[in-house]
């Protein structure tokens, strides 16, 4: 059987939920970039909410793992 990755859980969950793009949607009402976005979110005087540094955090991990 093959190894099941804790990202392909938390994707499913996010669909049962409906909130994939949530973190984007955010992003791009912000004007900027996802990317961008999560960063400027998890910085040090960043004011954002815990849902919103949580989202973001999970961005950065995601898009980690596509560059390995």
């Amino acid at each position: 059987m093959a190894k099941r990755y804790w990202m392909a859980d938390v994707r499913e969950e996010m669909e049962r939920k409906g909130t994939v793009g949530a973190f984007s949607a955010q992003a791009r009402a912000a004007g900027m970039p996802t990317m961008s976005f999560a960063r400027k979110v998890m910085g040090k005087r960043s004011r954002a909410t815990t849902r919103t540094k949580r989202r973001a955090n999970l961005a950065l991990r995601f898009a980690e793992a596509r560059r390995d």
